[in-house]
């Protein structure tokens, strides 16, 4: 596995432009099976779980062709669903979380989908019974293939129904949403996730000639039509990336511009750094972060301890929580870190307590962070990235650290931030990608 050594104690300065953002492009393209005309798709991230959908599409049989800048053609006239059933189609399938969503546009267009038992970040369970139970009341039937180890999903037509999801799932709304717009009927979600991630592939979707009503609220109305045309879509900046550029910025004492950042489809995320007392200006679409030399979390009202947690939007994304919890760590102030959602997003944060801060694992789903308020710099050390969101919160504290740092299995940095080293060198980090 590649690793990056870096060197910290760096102060960063100048601007960066977020990249599209993965969750939306995940779903925006399984999409494009919705559909046999031409999806032209801008703005699309160059990262491992991207470009492994992007080759599992081209494996399908789907017509792809590269634009440049980030902007494809998908064409999905000819799809084979003979490779569905293959050993190299359930390898391919299996390593990539995002493939679940292949099921219900499949089964939309097809009647016939496998959904493999899904890799991904090794983060906690992540069940997938909302998918299953959603596309059940629209009229599918599950069935377990001992041979292949996975889930064949069929259905000769799948009508419209009432569904109350048990819980806001993003990917598991998406997955119903794109096998409702083809069903015969009404189909009624309620509970169901309105992330801006949702509400693109929703607009897109009615673009392409379906008809949702509800877009942005937890109660969506579908009319299922016939088909679907082809249509043109940009990808939102990944908030994200964007949340852990201000995070990089506050903990590294630097002074940074994000550009292009849709200030509207940030949510509640620069509130809650100010909370942390990070200072995040918008000006016109780009976001400047101011050098801060100190930040002090805020208290509740009555003086109690902060709490920070996840919740489903316009809540706080739980993606963000393992860069909270790392710039906590330099602020002055103490704060609940709570990840309600995954119980094994937490367990990161030994490497930080080795790097020098005062963290308490309460349990799997709570730490509390005493902060040091600078007085004590983190010490650079050797660690593994677990998953995307801490592996970045690790280069985040490596970046701030003294001395040098090891990361190791940065493919899991990789799957989710597009040439992260280069990006910020360019900014005045010094990381070093030391291959196999």
């Amino acid at each position: 596995m590649s690793a990056f050594k870096v060197r910290g104690s760096a102060r960063l300065s100048g601007s960066i432009l977020p990249q599209g953002a993965k969750n939306e492009v995940l779903q925006i393209l399984n999409a494009v099976l919705l559909t046999d005309k031409r999806m032209t798709i801008h703005n699309v991230p160059n990262i491992l779980d991207v470009n492994k959908l992007i080759e599992l599409l081209g494996d399908l049989g789907v017509e792809i062709e590269a634009l440049g800048g980030g902007s494809y053609t998908f064409c999905a006239k000819q799809v084979r669903m003979d490779y569905l059933h293959t050993a190299d189609f359930m390898k391919k399938a299996a390593a990539l979380r995002g493939s679940v969503m292949l099921a219900g546009p499949l089964l939309a267009r097809f009647g016939l989908a496998y959904m493999p038992r899904p890799g991904g970040d090794k983060i906690g369970r992540r069940r997938l019974d909302t998918h299953f139970i959603g596309l059940e009341k629209l009229g599918a039937c599950l069935s377990h293939e001992p041979s292949l180890d996975c889930f064949k999903i069929e259905a000769k037509c799948l009508h419209g129904t009432y569904i109350l999801l048990d819980e806001a799932s993003v990917t598991g709304t998406a997955n119903i949403i794109m096998a409702a717009v083809l069903a015969k009927g009404v189909t009624t979600i309620y509970n169901a996730a309105c992330e801006p991630y949702l509400q693109q592939l929703c607009s897109m979707l009615v673009r392409m000639g379906a008809k949702i009503q509800g877009i942005g609220s937890n109660l969506l109305t579908i009319e299922g039509v016939n088909s679907l045309r082809g249509t043109e879509h940009r990808i939102l900046p990944d908030m994200i990336e964007i949340g852990s550029f201000i995070g990089l910025a506050a903990m590294t004492g630097s002074e940074l511009t994000i550009k292009d950042v849709n200030f509207d489809s940030l949510g509640i995320i620069p509130t809650q750094f100010r909370r942390l007392g990070i200072n995040c200006v918008c000006k016109d679409n780009d976001l400047y972060i101011p050098a801060h030399e100190h930040y002090e979390i805020e208290s509740f009202m009555d003086g109690s301890i902060m709490t920070i947690a996840d919740a489903p939007w316009p809540g706080l994304t739980p993606d963000l929580l393992s860069v909270f919890l790392v710039v906590a760590t330099q602020a002055k102030g103490s704060v609940l870190i709570h990840q309600k959602m995954f119980e094994s997003r937490l367990f990161f944060v030994d490497k930080l307590i080795d790097m020098g801060a005062q963290i308490i694992l309460c349990d799997p789903h709570r730490a509390t962070v005493i902060g040091l308020d600078r007085a004590f710099q983190l010490r650079g050390t050797r660690m593994v990235s677990p998953d995307i969101r801490a592996g970045i919160a690790l280069l985040i504290a490596a970046l701030s650290a003294k001395g040098e740092s090891f990361i190791d299995n940065i493919e899991q940095i990789d799957r989710g931030y597009q040439n992260i080293d280069k990006r910020l060198n360019a900014l005045g980090a010094q990381i070093e990608r030391i291959a196999d």
